[in-house]
C-alpha cells in the first residue's frame, strides 16, 4: 500500500522548501568566485548578517557545524577544552570535529534546560600545569537538545563577565538565534553583540535552502577564510544561494512567533493525549516527547502523512516551521493523538 499523501513534516524546521520569492531571487542573483571575494550577492548577505548582529564582518559557509568548528579553530590551541553546555550540539552532533580538527576537546557544564550558571561556567575554567587548559567558553541558543530553550539576557551577561575575567573568548553557536530574538522580544544584536563570533543559521526557522554565517571582526573572518577553505566550505557562485538567504532574512523573522504558537499549541495537545512532554521546555518551534518504542510510533506516523524524528528508542523531537499551517497542524495532531490512543 503507498504511503499517504504529506500532511506535515515535524522532523526539523531544515526541511523547508524555497519560497517563490526565493527562487525568483537565485534565477536573478548576481555572481561571482566567492573564494576570491568577488561574489556580490555573497557579500551583501555576510555584511546583513554582520549589522544584524553588531559585528564587523560575516563568512558565508554551507553549514552551521562548519561555522562552529571554524570559531573553534579561530580561539583555540590543540590540547585546549571548550566549556560548554551539556548536550551541546558542536560535541553531540558534530561528529568530534572539534577533536579531529581542531585537538581539543569539550569540558560540560551543567545547564538545566539548556542554561549553564555563570558561576558553573566559572568553575569549569581550567589552569593547572596537570590539566588542559580552557581555550574558550561556547553557548547555544537556543538549545537544541534541551527542547529550544532560550538563555536569558542576565545569564548570558553573567556568562560574558566570566568570559571577560577569565581572559576567555565567547562563541555563540546561533543556530536557532532568531528564534531566541523572537521569544525574548528583542533585537538580534542584544543577544549576539555579547559574543566575539557567532554562528547564525539561515536554512532553519529562517527558511533558507543552504547555509550559515560566522561574524566575527574583519581579522577573525580573513582567518576564518583559510579554515573554510581547509574543510572545503570555497563554494564558487554561491551567490545564487545567498540570494535564497538573503530572502530569509528579510521574510523569516516576522513568521517566528508563529511557529512558536504553533509549537505550544502541539505540544498541549500532546500533553493532553498522554505524551510525556516537558511544557516548561517548550519556550520556541521545538518539542521533545518521551513514550515507548518511538520509532515504530514514528515509522505509524509517518505512513499516516506525519513525520517526525526519532531520536532514542523511547524520545520523538517535533519542530514546527513556516510551512506548516493551521490546518496542517490540527490534521497532524489528529494524526498523532490518535496514533497514541491506538498503541
Amino acid at each position: 500500500m503507498p504511503p499517504a499523501p504529506l500532511i506535515a513534516d515535524l522532523r526539523s524546521d531544515t526541511v523547508t522548501t524555497p519560497t517563490p520569492q526565493m527562487r525568483a531571487a537565485m534565477a536573478a542573483a548576481a555572481v561571482g568566485d566567492d573564494v576570491y571575494g568577488e561574489d556580490p550577492t555573497v557579500n551583501a548577505l555576510q555584511q546583513e548578517v554582520a549589522r544584524l548582529t553588531g559585528h564587523e564582518a560575516g563568512l558565508f559557509m554551507p553549514s552551521g557545524t562548519m561555522t562552529n568548528q571554524v570559531a573553534i579553530a579561530l580561539h583555540t590551541q590543540r590540547g585546549h577544552e571548550v566549556i560548554c553546555a551539556e548536550g551541546s550540539h558542536i560535541y553531540e552532533w558534530e561528529l568530534g570535529m572539534m577533536a579531529a580538527f581542531s585537538g581539543v576537546v569539550p569540558r560540560f557544564v551543567h545547564a538545566p534546560l539548556g542554561i549553564p550558571d555563570p558561576e558553573g561556567v566559572r568553575a569549569a575554567v581550567r589552569r593547572s600545569i596537570h590539566q588542559s587548559p580552557s581555550g574558550l567558553i561556547s553557548l547555544e541558543n537556543t538549545h537544541n537538545k534541551a527542547g529550544g530553550t532560550v538563555i536569558p539576557l542576565e545569564v548570558l551577561a553573567g556568562i560574558r563577565a566570566v568570559a571577560d575575567q577569565e581572559g576567555l573568548p565567547l562563541h555563540l553557536d546561533g543556530a536557532r538565534v532568531f528564534n531566541a530574538a523572537a521569544a525574548l522580544d528583542v533585537p538580534l544584536s542584544d543577544i549576539t553583540g555579547q559574543f566575539d563570533t557567532v554562528s547564525v543559521c539561515l536554512s532553519k526557522g529562517l527558511g533558507a535552502p543552504v547555509g550559515s554565517v560566522l561574524v566575527g571582526s574583519k581579522a577573525q573572518m580573513a582567518q576564518a577564510h583559510r579554515y573554510r577553505k581547509m574543510m572545503g566550505g570555497g563554494m564558487r557562485q554561491a551567490g545564487i544561494l545567498a540570494a535564497a538567504a538573503l530572502v530569509a532574512l528579510q521574510d523569516g523573522p516576522a513568521l517566528l512567533k508563529e511557529d512558536h504558537r504553533r509549537a505550544r499549541q502541539l505540544a498541549e495537545a500532546l500533553a493532553g493525549a498522554g505524551f510525556a512532554v516537558n511544557l516548561a521546555a517548550v519556550q520556541t518551534n521545538i518539542i521533545y516527547a518521551t513514550l515507548p518504542d518511538a520509532a515504530a510510533h514514528a515509522a505509524r506516523w509517518a505512513a499516516a502523512g506525519v513525520h517526525a524524528n526519532a531520536l532514542g528508542p523511547d524520545s520523538v523531537r517535533f519542530v514546527l516551521h513556516h510551512q506548516v499551517t493551521d490546518e496542517a497542524l490540527e490534521r497532524a495532531i489528529g494524526v498523532l493523538t490518535g496514533a497514541v490512543v491506538q498503541a
